[in-house]
């Protein structure tokens, strides 16, 4: 096994040398690529990438340019950190950026690489998105997703009440993102499955569910193992000997994901064949029963890999991402109480103090959409967007980009763009005020043909949760502590560092409503 090991890497040391020789001689005025580092044999630049890597990749393009060739491995990549840029590639240039490359990672955690945010550009694609905006995130789906979304803001808001009353001083120490994962996949499970999240008798104000934790685990695994700069993808060899176990991690954590989406899906078939399909109306219909209705008439085309692929697309995209933003906002809010202290007031002139947020109340609260823009802005979800891959040789910024080169896109980068952005590392709600922001790049969803589809649904649901957290309680940092960790931590997606607890009390405003739910 060592020889083998010692000639393979000797092989692909002088392969890799006499490529970049032949690269460098290969040149001409016409195909000059972006500037970028000098590469190593076999890793080309990947020692040079450091987590978090949109930090890693920030420092390059100050040295290089806002464009900047790399090669990753065995994969070129172009990384753009500007907003002219990024214009010009997912706006001027969106088809020929429009696919995916394929990741060995990536293709054993999404069916082959199919799911909607993953699969290359061509037919599928097209079914995909088609199949999602008519029958799942249609604008009366989004609205009908709605009522159950605000029955789990309810029951959280319940569960922490609970917490807050049985502890000291009549404020509980709540660890954040648990509950507001659990929260975003209890939603998704009613509509998704028409299936509550199940807990224990007598553990009704426990932070997470059976089946909240199961998925979690299985995302506290893949995650970490997404992202631009992962070596098992893009070095060969390392998946030959898999010294890390990567696969069998991968495989694990996958059968477990769907082995929950199989109990879904057979659960909603039972109820079918024994004539209970919902309401009779599709957007009160659960989507895995739409997905099966259509399989009836075209089961070539809606197969058992497609319903789990789209499942697994809805609730990745709807639970990470939308607890992630969410605790990034009230970890802001807590370093800036003035904030926090502006938007309660606005609730309560907008709302009042009788009745909790409601979904219909979303829309008119701008103060608090400034907030999450903020938020964005400062902590987009996924910081290097998801990569595309180029399906024709183009130009970017006077550069050539050969057709199958990555495109990285640094939406972290170019949400604080000094010449874009006056004070980009503030937070300042304000400057998104008056449509005063209007014309500067904000990406978290990205752009273009690859943008992402749930972009309402998840802008909808964090209005309210956050909304609800803000207008019910109190908030202050553990322990008397001026300020809340800002680290940050490291995966395709931006956790922090260290999940948020904060103290919160019941707003005295607020008793009345909250003693009755």
């Amino acid at each position: 096994m060592e020889t083998a090991y010692v000639a393979a890497l000797s092989f692909l040391f002088l392969f890799a040398i006499h490529r970049f020789l032949s690269r460098r001689h290969g040149k001409s005025s016409k195909h000059q690529p972006p500037p970028g580092p000098l590469a190593v044999p076999v890793l080309g630049h990947l020692h040079l990438l450091e987590k978090p890597f949109h930090h890693s990749i920030s420092r390059l393009a100050a040295r290089y340019g806002p464009v900047l060739s790399l090669r990753l491995g065995s994969r070129d990549a172009v990384v753009v950190s500007s907003p002219e840029h990024a214009r010009e590639c997912l706006i001027e240039h969106d088809v020929t950026f429009a696919s995916r490359p394929h990741f060995p990672t990536m293709s054993l955690m999404t069916y082959g690489g199919t799911t909607i945010g993953n699969c290359r550009y061509g037919p599928r694609l097209r079914h995909l998105r088609r199949v999602s905006a008519e029958h799942l995130l249609s604008p009366r789906r989004v609205s009908a997703m709605q009522p159950a979304v605000a029955t789990e803001v309810r029951a959280m808001v319940r569960r922490v009440c609970r917490a807050a009353a049985s502890a000291p001083g009549g404020a509980a120490r709540v660890e954040l993102r648990r509950r507001l994962f659990e929260l975003s996949l209890s939603a998704l499970m009613e509509t998704v499955a028409r299936t509550k999240t199940s807990r224990a008798a007598g553990d009704a104000d426990t932070d997470m569910s059976p089946e909240a934790q199961e998925f979690k685990e299985s995302m506290d695994v893949l995650m970490p193992l997404l992202g631009a700069a992962n070596t098992w993808d893009y070095v060969p060899m390392l998946r030959w000997f898999d010294v890390s176990g990567v696969k069998k991690k991968i495989a694990a954590a996958v059968s477990t994901r769907d082995a929950l989406f199989r109990r879904l899906i057979d659960t909603e078939r039972r109820r079918m064949l024994d004539g209970d399909d919902g309401t009779g109306s599709e957007e009160n219909t659960s989507m895995i029963a739409v997905l099966l209705s259509l399989q009836k008439s075209k089961p070539e085309t809606y197969t058992e890999n497609l319903i789990m692929s789209l499942c697994y697309s809805m609730f990745a995209a709807g639970t990470e991402t939308t607890a992630a933003t969410t605790e990034w906002a009230m970890s802001l809010l807590l370093n800036h109480p003035n904030v926090m202290k502006k938007a309660q007031a606005e609730i309560d002139a907008v709302v009042g103090t009788s009745r909790l947020v409601t979904p219909d109340d979303v829309p008119r609260l701008r103060y608090l959409h400034c907030i999450l823009n903020e938020t964005f802005r400062l902590y987009p979800a996924v910081p290097l967007l998801v990569p595309h891959e180029s399906i024709a040789d183009c130009t970017v910024g006077g550069y050539h980009v050969p057709s199958g080169t990555l495109l990285i896109v640094n939406a972290y980068a170019i949400h604080r763009d000094p010449a874009a952005w006056t004070d980009p590392a503030v937070f300042r709600p304000e400057r998104f005020q008056d449509g005063s922001a209007e014309g500067r790049l904000l990406i978290p969803f990205g752009m273009g043909r690859r943008k992402c589809p749930g972009d309402t649904i998840s802008l909808r649901s964090l209005g309210l949760v956050l909304g609800t957290l803000i207008q019910c309680f109190d908030w202050e940092p553990v322990g008397g502590a001026d300020k809340v960790d800002m680290a940050e931590g490291v995966g395709i997606t931006l956790p922090r560092a260290v999940p948020l607890e904060a103290m919160c009390r019941p707003r005295q405003a607020m008793l009345d409503v909250l003693q009755k739910l």
